[in-house]
């Protein structure tokens, strides 16, 4: 039977690529580069990998200056190629480099100098994954605890999928929290002996690498004497390093590569500069992040939840801090180790409420605090002592009215308003059958969350101590908002601020049940009592957009709150609203402050309201009198300027938290730019207001106050770990924006400036989100322009048209001009610093921005509009505006893009803006290499927006690098992920703008694109 064609053998010399032709070419090619070169070195590689020696012909590919050609692999033709004898060698002395072609061996044509070649192979080496039969170069011992893997930094632990393969490979795991975990530590491996396949694999999950990539020098051929020397230096011994074989996947033999200095550097890898005096990324990460304060109801105490994180331990520790407001005695801290919320359950005993590990409840304990001022001050803590349990393990938002023993909080409830039944329905609806989410309005999901069949109410408890000292916790859980529609707080951010408690109510704001929320920022202003006992009474009038801040003054007889004007515009200038309970009536204040105030609290009299609002990028105190109560509600009353411009207390940082005490004190919590939050009194509010009440009628109303303020800081948080870092306040400046409007902006002086000096530094233009956003004097701990300072680059951060704090006309006018106004002041702004200061590099200048920040880059600053001239090398674009037309089907709060586009997305005169600023419009003229970051669970701008412009960057042949963050939203919030973003960030700035001129501190990589 004749054999079938499968059956046939075939030549290797007949196979595409293996004839003698193609054979002979080579040979041709590698004469001809004989013929050209002053040198050709013979080297061989041990632990190959193809993506390592790719990297290594990358690196040494065509420069103007000079040039190289790497031959690898084919070393029966290299041989041929050079001549195996005396009288077959293709010029005097190849003959002796050609005998020594076997095994992994290559051929490296060059004209460079052979001391610069030792010098860069020396240093070229890459860690790599061992593989079956090496041997292991260290015992490996997997600790008994979560297995981590170690691709990252700080470790993260496996995902519950991966954990039938980990027990394929060897691991007695078990399930622990959802985490593959091991009982008893593990040996991996044992040093010096060959790795099975399993092992192999392991190490490769876990991320542990323990062989090098290394070319290795043998010898080198003269072309003007026809000498071949061999290189015997130890550091190119492969003696130790197993070779195996892998297949040159590309199937090219000779590769161009740059022989400049450049190359020569590349392979070294970033670190960002450290150093005691350093402000780090890292430093940020761990830094305490204090919350604002809570003053206890006689205002001696206050309570201060902080958290730290640590990267050595990988545990973010949460903690109460009790200080005295009025005493010497140190601070005491109150260790919470399950985390939870905290507050005030009476005078001197706190409340924690914390989630029951294997459990879905929660249980509040008091925590009775000594503090004794007689003879011998003292502050300390008892244990804490189990008051009641919650039925579900989600209540929060706690505040407790103390002499009614009421406990009034927040949970999410399904449609039968039952807080007992929640974890009955959370089974039912865990045990459906499908994993189907099902919709009928808008709003699926919102910021980083799919819409559940769950929404969030306020209930009240009885909880109360009785003489003898004992608790009571009632059993009886009353959902105020039970029928009513009205869900609060209001998602994605709601909280303690969303409602309010008096003697026996509860104020409180929720969007408007009758409109589409997706469409509308309505919200209305609600009163019901502590047990719902009547309907709940609206407060608004029906025609606002949002609210914020409901507060009750101390009586319970008036209450306040923020109101904004516009409906479907979230950045509206808000106003103050009195509400006087007694004569129903509602007025407005500060309708002619060109100021939007974000926070309220009565004085203890309620003749004063004490407010914050932004004032050119402040978020300062204020404080305003209360007129009488008009006959009738009015938006508009007849009000002299005494009661409608408040009068400016605090002149920088930023301020939250106000909480009026008695005795003439107010208390609250203030940051900057150079550190977060501590908490502050301010005395003699008595003199304050006295002085203030003089003036009602006086004609020196507009004068200074002659009252000086007494402020006392009480915290110093972080105080001793930013001791020696020199964080920078910002040089504010201010110039000619678009039509001749004054814009401000920040300047950062990069670490270590000195004025005078004729050192050249990097320049880093950010740009802020919003747009209706602010670059202000507060601490972040994510965009935080100490930290690009400190690392070297002069930081400059301008508020352009939208900004925030400078009054309402600027912020309005960014609608529907996104491309036009902003970008104006963009570049007067540039242009302003890179004449101030001769010490900026302009050409080593980079651009970053997140959000609308994001659209910046993508629309302007990515030379899609070269006239703007911004000259930038680099740009890192986070969470930014890709596509916007999709945008307004895509996003989450619709009624963002309706007002800031003119429109839906299919209206014409939407399209007609669209047409004009959208970044997709502009693609084909991108070349600025650019950093693309977005998180998957970010619903306001969908992750495709940055997927799409990577797409695009690539296809264009742009450089670029895509970093997704699958669990992070809008924000990067995991201490983790935040390290690897500003890592990123870094690294891709430093590999456009970097020169490397000899700091010790600092190490480079190059990333090849």
């Amino acid at each position: 039977m004749p054999k079938s064609k499968r059956q046939k053998l075939v030549s290797l010399t007949k196979v595409s690529k293996k004839t003698k032709e193609h054979k002979g070419a080579q040979i041709t090619e590698l004469q001809k580069h004989v013929e050209k070169w002053k040198y050709c070195w013979l080297f061989e590689v041990g632990n190959m990998r193809n993506a390592h020696l790719q990297t290594v012909r990358n690196l040494w590919k065509d420069t103007l200056d000079s040039s190289a050609r790497i031959f690898f692999g084919r070393g029966a033709v290299m041989a041929k190629a050079l001549g195996k004898t005396p009288e077959e060698e293709h010029r005097p002395g190849l003959a002796k480099l050609s005998v020594q072609i076997k095994g992994q061996v290559g051929l490296l044509f060059t004209d460079t100098e052979p001391t610069e070649v030792i010098e860069w192979f020396k240093d070229f080496r890459q860690l790599e994954f061992a593989r079956q039969g090496n041997r292991a170069a260290r015992t490996v011992i997997i600790p008994a605890g979560p297995i981590m893997q170690h691709h990252s930094d700080p470790p993260e632990p496996f995902p519950h999928n991966e954990e039938p393969q980990l027990r394929k490979l060897g691991l007695t795991t078990v399930m622990k929290k959802g985490v593959p975990s091991l009982h008893v530590p593990h040996k991996l491996c044992e040093k010096g002996k060959p790795l099975t396949s399993e092992q192999a694999q392991l190490l490769k999950l876990i991320g542990e690498k323990m062989v090098e990539f290394r070319v290795g020098l043998k010898a080198r051929w003269d072309a003007a004497t026809g000498e071949v020397v061999q290189i015997d230096d130890p550091a190119f011994s492969l003696d130790d390093v197993e070779q195996q074989a892998e297949a040159d996947e590309d199937g090219n033999d000779a590769m161009t590569i740059e022989t400049s200095a450049k190359a020569m550097t590349a392979t070294r890898e970033f670190k960002l500069k450290t150093g005691d005096d350093v402000f780090t990324p890292k430093n940020l990460i761990e830094l305490a992040r204090p919350s604002a304060g809570v003053a206890n109801l006689p205002g001696d105490l206050v309570l201060v939840p902080v958290s730290k994180y640590s990267f050595e331990t990988k545990n973010n520790q949460k903690s109460i801090f009790i200080a005295p407001l009025e005493s010497t005695v140190a601070p005491i801290e109150v260790p919470l180790a399950d985390g939870g919320e905290t507050f005030w359950l009476n005078p001197y005993i706190v409340g924690h409420v914390v989630a029951n590990e294997g459990e879905k409840t929660s249980s509040l304990y008091a925590i009775n605090v000594r503090f004794t001022t007689e003879s011998m001050e003292s502050l300390t803590h008892e244990l804490p002592v189990l008051v009641g349990t919650f039925p579900t393990s989600t209540a929060s938002n706690f505040r407790y009215q103390q002499q009614k023993g009421v406990l009034v909080f927040a949970d999410s409830v399904y449609d039968d308003g039952n807080v007992t039944a929640v974890n009955e329905h959370d089974k039912a609806w865990e045990n459906r059958g499908n994993t189907a989410y099902v919709y009928d309005e808008t709003y699926e999901r919102h910021w980083d969350t799919w819409s559940g069949p769950k929404k969030s109410s306020l209930f009240s408890v009885k909880v109360f101590m009785d003489p003898g000292r004992t608790w009571h916790f009632g059993d009886q859980f009353v959902n105020v908002l039970k029928g009513t529609g009205h869900h609060s707080p209001v998602e994605p951010f709601g909280g303690t601020d969303d409602f309010d408690i008096s003697g026996d109510h509860i104020i409180y704001t929720t969007k408007d049940p009758e409109l589409p929320e997706a469409w509308h920022t309505k919200q209305n202003v609600y009163i019901v009592d502590f047990w719902g006992n009547e309907k709940p009474r609206e407060l608004t009038s029906g025609k606002q957009g949002a609210i914020h801040n409901p507060v009750f003054n101390w009586k319970g007889d008036k209450a306040a709150w923020l109101e904004l004007d516009k409906d479907g515009y979230e950045s509206d200038r808000a106003k103050i609203v009195i509400y006087d309970l007694k004569k129903d009536v509602r007025f407005t204040l500060t309708q002619p402050w060109d100021r939007s105030p974000d926070s309220l609290a009565f004085s203890i009299g309620s003749e004063f309201l004490y407010l914050t609002a932004g004032d050119d990028a402040r978020n300062k105190l204020y404080v305003l009198p209360i007129p009488p109560t008009p006959e009738s509600s009015s938006t508009h009353p007849d009000l002299s300027s005494f009661y409608t411009t408040p009068v400016e207390l605090t002149h920088d940082g930023a301020v939250t938290g106000l909480q009026t005490l008695f005795y003439g004190r107010l208390m609250f919590t203030r940051s900057s730019v150079t550190g977060p939050g501590d908490v502050f009194i301010l005395h003699k509010l008595r003199d304050l207001e006295d002085e203030l009440s003089k003036r009602k009628d006086a004609r020196n109303a507009d004068e200074p106050l002659e009252w000086k303020a007494e402020l006392v800081q009480v915290t110093r948080f972080t105080e001793e770990a930013l001791k020696g870092k020199d964080l920078a306040q910002g040089e504010s400046f201010y110039f000619e924006g678009a039509e001749g409007k004054k814009v401000q902006g920040w300047i950062y002086k990069p670490k270590g400036f000195k004025t005078g000096e004729e050192k050249k530094w990097p320049v880093l233009l950010l740009i802020h989100g919003g747009p209706q956003g602010v670059w202000d004097d507060r601490w972040s701990t994510r965009w935080n322009p100490n930290v690009f300072a400190q690392q070297g680059y002069f930081t400059i951060a301008i508020n352009p048209t939208g900004s925030t704090t400078f009054g309402q006309e600027l912020t309005d006018a960014i609608a529907k001009d996104w491309g036009g106004k902003p970008f104006v002041d963009l570049q007067k702004g540039w242009a302003y610093v890179l004449g101030k200061y001769p010490e900026i590099d302009s050409n080593r200048a980079a651009a970053a921005g997140a959000s609308w920040g994001g659209y910046a880059i993508k629309y302007g600053l990515l030379h899609g509009h070269p006239e703007f001239s911004f000259n930038f090398k680099a740009l890192v674009c986070h969470d930014g505006v890709f596509d916007a037309a999709y945008n307004g089907y895509s996003t989450d709060e619709l009624f963002f893009f309706n007002h800031e586009w003119g429109g839906r997305p299919w209206d014409p005169k939407a399209k007609k803006i669209l047409e004009k600023f959208n970044p997709t419009n502009f693609v084909h003229k991108w070349s600025t290499p650019q950093l693309v970051i977005h998180g998957s669970k970010d619903y306001r701008l969908p992750e495709t927006d940055g997927i799409g412009a990577f797409h695009a960057l690539r296809q264009l042949g742009v450089p670029s690098r895509l970093v997704i963050f699958p669990n992070e939203n809008h924000w990067v919030l995991n201490h983790g992920n935040s390290l690897k973003w500003h890592y990123e960030v870094f690294r891709w700035l430093d590999l456009y703008t970097g020169k490397h001129d000899g700091d010790e501190n600092v190490e480079i990589v190059k990333l090849q694109n």
